[in-house]
């Protein structure tokens, strides 16, 4: 299992958000990986250990959008957090058109 994972659900329309472009941003600023949400609003990302420090994930909402007909505010949607000495982080993301809410998953 890669020591990161995502998930999105699109909590309006109540399904998995596919193909949502996602970046993971490294310490350093520098761009680790990138990916797409699979079926299940899925992915994996990064290496097999993220080395401890602040990281960023950053979801491509508005093509999301836009290729569902929805009319949204948020282009894109960043989320930060810190990598302690978790073996894995989970970092899911509940998205609407015009809110969204985040948390450390299991």
């Amino acid at each position: 299992m890669s020591h990161l994972t995502t998930h999105i659900l699109d909590a309006t329309a109540g399904v998995p958000a596919t193909g949502v472009a996602v970046t993971l941003v490294g310490p350093d600023g520098a761009a680790l990986a990138s990916g797409q949400t699979d079926a299940d609003g899925r992915l994996a990302l990064g290496p097999d250990a993220l080395e401890p420090g602040d990281y960023t994930l950053t979801f491509a909402t508005g093509p999301y959008f836009v290729a569902q007909g929805v009319e949204a505010f948020y282009p894109s949607v960043t989320v930060a957090f810190t990598v302690a000495d978790r073996p894995h982080y989970h970092v899911p993301l509940l998205l609407s058109p015009f809110a969204y809410s985040t948390y450390r998953g299991s």
